[in-house]
């Protein structure tokens, strides 16, 4: 059973997402030019709500969005930040019929069990716990119908908004943004590639026992079907009473996990939010959701280095260098001191040498301040097109940093960092791409 991306499924989705991004809109303009009072809190809730409840790429657009100063104003960022799909799921019929159209009509004759009550929900599927024919526990991700006509109907909308927001504003150019989101949304939709995004994770961490990436179950996966062992674990969401050494544990784990992809194999884990990771009994951590990952050049996790040590030595050629192996274009002495800004905002726990919070002085409400004043810079003096690359790269620092910040979580993060590319080198991450690549083949 393929799912049609087709016109009638599109309109529908236009009708649903212009609804919530069309009010929010006429609020704002409203609020802006003709002087209406909008309790602002009351209604990012009620839009939140509303985003959540449509399930598909709409939600990862708004959480995208939030994470661009000035593209929103606080009170929606900071709701939509932490959005998660309240959407209500594929009743007992809809799976029945989605597993016949990936596996077959006989498909229940392939586990010994299937619950057909889903246990988590995601933006493009939901999970169901099953087992197969030799008792082994599994996570079976079914996508939801009709998601390449929403995720086109969803893109045709982020085009307007992202006009809507450079009319107001020229900080960003945000043709790269609108690239960006574009290819990860149209890639999340293939499971078969989250699958060899799986085993590339599997082969990183081979080595740390702490850390879990779920086992793919080739025969039981489609394109739009990814069944996976099943990994045990609690939310970190449930952990903010656990002591603050268990936090910090976890904390340490969890920025490891992230990071040391990146600066040893030049991949990325795109969209780090609390839902994609479990804490389990034996104090390790699961890592699940893979279907927004990227491999980044060695020379562009280099720039990310040099731009540390740069602020690290206060020293702007080398920024510079740094933005210019990015690939930002028409630098400026304007410009340039304001990406730095923005830079400091996000490297500064990194580079202060002594236990504490991923997040302290530039926390909740400061943090935006500072960040919308470096946006508001960054209109008068002309914006900025950031490369794709960047994109992606701001978005997953910034979801990373909110993780921790929720789990609570102190520690150096600075020598954490400096551990893990005490060994860079270009020709080291393009030797680990080549053996990642021939490990998953």
């Amino acid at each position: 059973m393929a799912d049609e991306n087709s016109l009638g499924i599109r309109l529908k989705r236009y009708a649903q997402v212009t609804s919530a991004v069309g009010g929010v809109t006429a609020r704002f303009l409203g609020e802006r030019y003709l002087g209406m009072n909008v309790d602002r809190p009351v209604h990012a809730a009620d839009l939140k709500a509303l985003l959540g409840g449509l399930k598909g790429p709409v939600m990862k657009i708004a959480q995208f969005l939030s994470t661009i100063p000035g593209a929103l104003p606080p009170d929606y960022a900071a709701e939509l930040l932490h959005l998660q799909t309240q959407a209500p799921p594929m009743g007992s019929g809809f799976v029945r019929r989605r597993m016949a159209g990936e596996l077959g009509p006989n498909w229940r004759d392939r586990f010994s069990a299937f619950d057909e009550s889903p246990v988590a929900a995601a933006s493009l599927g939901q999970v169901h716990r099953a087992r197969t024919l030799e008792g082994t526990e599994i996570a079976c991700k079914l996508q939801y119908p009709d998601m390449a006509g929403v995720i086109e109907a969803d893109l045709s909308q982020l085009k307007w908004a992202l006009g809507i927001y450079e009319r107001f504003s020229q900080a960003l150019q945000t043709e790269a943004v609108q690239e960006e989101i574009t290819t990860l949304l149209r890639e999340e939709l293939d499971y078969i590639n989250e699958a060899q995004n799986l085993r590339i994770y599997a082969a990183i961490f081979q080595d740390e026992p702490r850390i879990h990436v779920p086992t793919v179950e080739p025969e039981l996966s489609t394109k739009r079907l990814l069944t996976m062992s099943w990994c045990p674990g609690v939310s970190l969401l449930q952990l903010d009473q656990k002591p603050q050494e268990q936090r910090d544990e976890i904390g340490a784990l969890l920025f490891n996990a992230w990071y040391k992809p990146l600066y040893q194999h030049g991949v990325l884990h795109g969209d780090p939010h609390p839902g994609n990771y479990t804490y389990r009994e034996d104090g390790g951590l699961n890592l699940l959701d893979f279907g927004c990952v990227r491999i980044f050049p060695p020379s562009f996790i280099q720039g990310v280095i040099e731009l540390y040590r740069a602020l690290q030595l206060n020293d702007q050629a080398r920024a510079v260098y740094a933005y210019e192996i990015w690939g930002f274009q028409n630098l400026n002495a304007s410009i340039i001191e304001i990406i730095t800004q923005w830079a400091k905002l996000l490297y500064e726990p990194l580079l202060d040498d002594r236990k504490r919070p991923i997040q302290e002085a530039h926390t909740g409400p400061k943090g935006w301040e500072v960040a919308a004043q470096i946006h508001a810079e960054l209109h008068r003096a002309g914006g900025i097109r950031p490369p794709r690359e960047f994109v992606f790269m701001d978005r997953a620092a910034v979801g990373i940093g909110s993780v921790l910040m929720r789990l609570q979580a102190q520690a150096n993060w600075h020598q954490l960092f400096e551990s893990l590319i005490e060994s860079f080198s270009v020709i080291k991450v393009a030797n680990e791409q080549k053996a990642i690549k021939f490990v998953v083949k």
